[in-house]
């Protein structure tokens, strides 16, 4: 019954407000683009900061015209931490149709490149820091979460910036076991449908086995009916998004 109620708020906090998240574009040094949507609190308050979720989207939604990465998760993702009450920051980038946020091994469906040098999130990464200089940003409240394609992402990205995201939540992705140890101490809630025929169960079932074994403590959530699509079901869980905004990196010492 909670669920169905939180639904309910869900669909009308998204008629309430339908506005998409803008559309920006910037460039790295290394002339890498950086296409992507921004969303920002409606009606910040002065010295106050704000959270920053980074959404990845999955192959499907790959382009150059800088709104199919909205298709899926944004929408339910913001109207959610409206209908709790946590105005943030949302960066949705676009991964270029010839390119894949990281290289997959489809032999091992596993990260093939994850300690190599990646253009794209390397970028992705030196936008989000700025954009925490340009805005009211809560650096300990980074959090990033992502859908096939870039549930393999959210992964990579984790292993690049240990330490960095206050919670991580990766979506019938996979990653690379043999990296666990870098960031066994982040919060991790993955997600996965059984009867998944393009993305198998056992790619999220490898990474938290390993992450147990490191000594983390991963949540995992899967689907028995669901297939490909579990995202929608994620997003749309109370618990979930709840549990996202809770999760806060320590302060860092300033000595």
């Amino acid at each position: 019954m909670k669920s169905l109620v939180f639904s309910a708020i869900i669909a009308t906090c998204a008629c309430l407000h339908a506005a998409e998240p803008t559309a920006q574009e910037w460039k790295a040094p290394d002339g890498t683009v950086i296409r992507y949507r921004w969303s920002a609190p409606e009606a910040p308050e002065a010295g106050r900061t704000y959270p920053l979720v980074v959404f990845l989207h999955g192959a499907g939604e790959r382009g150059d015209d800088n709104k199919a990465q909205l298709r899926h998760g944004v929408s339910a993702i913001l109207s959610g931490a409206r209908a709790i009450d946590e105005p943030c920051f949302l960066i949705a980038p676009q991964c270029p149709s010839d390119s894949w946020w990281a290289p997959i091994d489809r032999g091992t469906m596993r990260l093939s490149s994850a300690e190599e040098p990646n253009a794209l999130l390397d970028a992705l990464v030196a936008r989000i820091d700025l954009l925490a200089k340009e805005h009211p940003i809560d650096t300990t409240r980074l959090y990033l979460t992502g859908l096939s394609m870039g549930g393999f992402a959210s992964w990579d990205l984790l292993g690049r910036a240990p330490g960095k995201f206050a919670a991580v939540v990766p979506i019938c992705g996979g990653g690379d076991p043999t990296l666990v140890a870098k960031y066994k101490s982040t919060p991790i809630w993955v997600f996965h449908g059984e009867k998944d025929d393009v993305v198998p169960l056992r790619t999220s079932t490898e990474m938290v086995e390993a992450l147990k074994k490191a000594g983390g403590e991963p949540k995992f959530t899967w689907y028995p009916e669901a297939g490909h699509d579990s995202w929608t079901a994620a997003y749309q869980d109370p618990k979930l998004i709840r549990w996202i905004f809770d999760q806060k990196l320590a302060a860092k010492d300033p000595g």
